[in-house]
């Protein structure tokens, strides 16, 4: 790499010296971005220069293509001289790193190092390094990092914030990574103009004669690095001139064609040492020579990579090879034919006994045919790298040896298992492919199970199929059959989930729950309370209820059986049930690092709370599941986040917000549509409606989920909707139809014991009677435990209050409007809060209450963390339980204490005991 490359970038220097000044006030990522050889390596060598001068901790890592396929191989280069400071991490923190690095036991527990907490563990290691001196990292070619590790790369220039930590990536032009999706700032580096190319040229070849100085201006284009090597090519005895310069070549490809010149004249064993070091993906002195010399057929000397060095192609040291440029070695490969490839892996896989995993690879890239063995030692290594918290490198190896196998049932399992960890990484396209390839091939009863199971996760079909249902039921049955419940339970709840997107009929809907029934699984097994659930909410919903309440008072369930059984709960509209599961859940699923599930969790967690106007757990929870599930790419959680968030802002009076939110998550919905989703936004609609003060048309919308015609019909979610749907009926037309649909609930949901849909009935039933006739349903609803919803006890009791003052019983209205008032105001349920004010006026009684309470003044995340830290976590604590560094817990903290008025965490436990959070 030569200072040259630096050529006339001044402005380049500008933007790196200003990410690296401001280092010490707050972290920065910045991509440099560009054609190879444009300068890109040489920018961030300097920047990583001035860091150090300054005083920088610079971590630094290269991307090496051959390396792609080894789990967190970039991330050990980058955090290699750190790893004495492991141990000071929390426990499940440092256990998850060195397993990621293959350097700890496997876990007691049997379950892999999750992804999010390997990053959290890499993410609180660089923050304390950077409270003792800022940290830099530099990371070139990240275009060829392996997949692992750009995942925690990204997952730290998230939460990039008050740490004095950068981050620098070196990408090639035309190649995509992971960090794409961030939105880098990005520094592009262009080729230079004719007069700076000119400048370069001269200053590097002055003795040039004018029409080959012509030539190479025209060929380089202005990238520097063709400007330095290109005249070089063009003066070796025997150079193509005019392809090195011909207009019809990449200039990629004629800067690899410069290098390979070079080469022509080395001899066999310089040769040998190159080809085996552009195989490798570690470059380690020792192996490279060991390897050229089974190449070579006899011994090797490293003084044979003198001449390689004299020309500027490789760099060494007593411990490793490096090329001068990606190109070089890319030079190298291109020169070799196929034969010499596949011997430079094969002697490479010969020397490496004692390195399982890089030897399987090499021994897989020496493989020119089918080969058995090679595919079982890749299916080892995929379960490895699995076991290590990396399934996309278990993905690739689970590929490569799916080309290799010789056996057709041995190819079925393993493009089955290849499908399972594609959908694990959400790459449903791929999914899809490699089970459409599994179809044809000969496999047994409970892998074809397996693959009807699978083929759910690919989100095709997902509306009404009878033919689909059918067939998971029958698969189950085959399944219980072949001795795999758990497996016939799984493709059951499938078959659940179907009946709740869209309702198939009793007949269907009872044969699910049937043949679930029959299976030899206990009774408050949470995947058969799940089916029982989806399957049957109304019919079923007693037992469903009666079981999750054992199962609480039992306890005993994971995390994963909690998120299990408050989906159950929110199907059969026991909401109060769902929070006590799904907080469990959250907790238990953020302490394993498995944010995936964590986010699905959450966002169940806010529709609950959004349902009971929960905002101190609702609110925070929603905020946190928004960024996991955008994080984490998963659609369908996003949406239903969405939904969430434009319910609570309708209650809360923030119309504009939950106008945007709602519209975002119709347009999501239209991708992958089922009714479920359809159902909750019409009826998320309605409450715009009412909250803006436009009753028609909340009725239309919600109307829209008792229609049997429409789209968004849905038979459960009839009993959220119908208060909804009673309060917006203004017109005797709509009366009429508000009680008809009311009359239907009745007798569908007669069996019922959820609290929360006995009183929405009871709400219903209160507005929709005649007005001479609803004191009695009116004080029937109110004898209801509407402890655990007090949104629908306030609208109740303002519905009442309205009522006896329109009776002309002034006095006695005042009561309940001003209890409806304070639970209105303590909810911040701001548009019913002014209607009962309005009404309060009405019945002669003057003043207002005030609506201001701290929390208004807080964002989501900010009362989140409000919440843990007056709960006596330390900010430490706080950044484990949340994903982030304890330093941005901190600036969050510097920015709340003033908005409460307080100084102190002291205080702010108190703050929030008086204001009753």
């Amino acid at each position: 790499m030569s200072d040259h490359e630096l050529f006339g970038r001044d402005a380049e220097f500008t933007a790196l010296d200003a990410l690296v000044d401001g280092l010490p006030k707050a972290g920065g990522a910045l991509v440099v971005r560009g054609a190879p050889g444009i300068g890109k390596s040489a920018l961030l060598a300097r920047a990583a220069r001035q860091a150090e001068r300054s005083g920088f901790t610079v971590l630094t890592a290269s991307g090496v293509e051959a390396e792609s396929h080894l789990p967190f191989a970039g991330l050990y280069q980058l955090t290699r001289t750190m790893l004495d400071r492991v141990p000071g991490l929390p426990p499940v923190q440092a256990e998850a790193l060195l397993g990621a690095f293959g350097m700890a036991e496997q876990s007691p527990t049997g379950r892999a190092p999750q992804l999010f907490m390997i990053a959290l563990a890499t993410l609180d290691l660089l923050g304390e390094a950077a409270g003792q001196a800022p940290v830099l990292l530099v990371v070139d070619d990240a275009q060829w990092l392996d997949s692992p590790t750009v995942d925690v790369l990204a997952f730290i220039a998230r939460r990039l914030g008050p740490d004095p930590l950068g981050m620098l990536f070196g990408i090639r032009d035309g190649h995509t990574t992971g960090l794409d999706a961030l939105a880098l700032r990005e520094l592009r580096l262009h080729p230079l103009t004719r007069t700076e190319a000119g400048a370069l040229l001269d200053a590097v070849e002055p003795q040039l004669e004018p029409p080959l100085r012509h030539r190479v201006l025209d060929a380089a284009a202005g990238n520097p690095l063709a400007l330095i090597e290109l005249p070089a090519a063009l003066r070796e005895q025997g150079a193509p001139a005019e392809a090195l310069t011909s207009s019809a070549i990449p200039l990629t490809s004629r800067l690899e064609q410069a290098f390979a010149s070079r080469l022509r004249d080395l001899s066999s064993d310089t040769w040998s040492v190159l080809l085996v070091a552009a195989s490798d993906d570690e470059g380690a002195l020792g192996e490279i020579i060991a390897a050229a010399s089974v190449l070579a057929g006899s011994d090797v000397s490293p003084e044979s990579l003198s001449p390689a060095i004299a020309i500027g192609l490789v760099t060494a040291d007593e411990y490793r090879i490096r090329f001068c440029h990606p190109l070089v070695r890319s030079a190298v490969l291109q020169t070799a034919s196929l034969a010499e490839r596949l011997a430079a892996h094969g002697a490479l896989a010969a020397i490496l006994d004692g390195r399982s995993d890089r030897r399987t690879w090499h021994r897989a890239a020496a493989s020119g045919r089918h080969d058995e063995s090679v595919a079982v030692e890749l299916d080892e290594t995929a379960a490895r790298a699995e076991a290590r918290g990396a399934p996309a490198v278990a993905l690739a190896a689970l590929e490569r040896s799916i080309a290799l196998s010789e056996i057709s049932s041995h190819k079925g399992k393993r493009l089955l298992k290849a499908a399972e960890l594609a959908l694990e990484l959400g790459r449903t396209d791929q999914a899809g492919a490699l089970l459409q390839l599994a179809a044809p091939l000969e496999v047994d009863v409970l892998e074809r199970a397996r693959a009807v199971l699978l083929s759910e996760g690919l989100e095709i079909d997902v509306s009404k199929s009878i033919p689909r249902l059918h067939l998971l039921i029958t698969t189950a049955e085959e399944a219980a059959d072949a001795g795999d419940p758990e497996l016939a339970l799984r493709l059951l709840r499938v078959a659940a989930r179907r009946c709740w997107w869209a309702d198939p009929g009793r007949v269907l809907r009872e044969r699910v729950v049937a043949a679930a029934e029959r299976l030899p699984v206990p009774e408050l097994h949470p995947e058969l309370v799940f089916i029982l659930a989806a399957a049957t909410p109304l019919e079923r919903g007693a037992t469903v209820i009666e079981r999750l309440e054992r199962l609480e008072s039992e306890g005993g369930y994971d995390a994963s059986s909690a998120t299990t059984l408050g989906t159950a709960a929110t199907m059969v509209g026991a909401y109060d049930h769902g929070a006590s599961f799904l907080r469990h859940a959250a907790a238990g699923l953020r302490a394993q690092g498995r944010l995936g599930l964590l986010a699905q969790s959450l966002v169940s967690l806010s529709f609950t709370s959004a349902h009971i106007v929960d905002w101190e757990s609702g609110l925070p929870s929603l905020a946190e599941a928004i960024r996991l599930a955008e994080e984490n790419a998963q659609p369908r959680w996003v949406t239903g986040a969405l939904i969430a968030k434009a319910q609570f802002s309708a209650v809360l009076g923030d119309l504009e917000t939950a106008q945007t939110a709602i519209g975002q998550a119709e347009r999501h919905v239209l991708a992958v549509a089922n009714s479920s989703n359809l159902a909750f936004i019409q009826i998320t609609r309605g409450m715009i409606g009412l909250a803006a003060g436009r009753p028609a048309e909340a009725f239309a919308c919600v109307w829209r989920v008792f229609d049997p015609a429409d789209p968004a019909h849905h038979p459960y979610l009839q009993t959220i909707a119908i208060p909804t749907l009673a309060e917006a009926a203004v017109s005797d037309e709509e009366r009429a139809m508000a009680r008809d649909a009311l009359s239907r609930l009745d007798a569908s949901a007669a069996t019922t014991t959820a609290r929360l849909i006995r009183a929405n009935l009871g709400f219903a039933h209160a507005l929709l009677a005649d007005d001479e006739d609803a004191e009695a349903p009116f004080r029937s609803a109110l004898d209801l435990d509407l402890s655990r919803d007090p949104f629908t006890r306030a609208r109740l009791l303002l519905a009442y209050g309205a009522w006896l003052r329109r009776r002309r019983r002034v006095m006695e209205s005042r009561t309940p409007l001003r209890i409806a008032r304070e639970s209105f105001a303590s909810l911040g349920a701001r548009p019913w809060h002014e209607r009962a004010c309005q009404e309060l006026r009405s019945a002669g009684e003057a003043g207002t209450q005030s609506m201001s309470a701290d929390w208004d003044l807080l964002t989501p995340q900010e009362l989140q963390i409000a919440q843990l830290a007056a709960s006596g976590l330390s900010n430490r604590e706080i950044g484990q339980q949340l994903y982030l560094s304890h330093r941005t817990i901190g600036a969050h903290l510097y920015r709340i204490y003033p908005k409460l008025g307080i100084t102190s965490r002291g205080q702010l436990r108190d703050k929030l005991q008086l204001g009753g959070w």
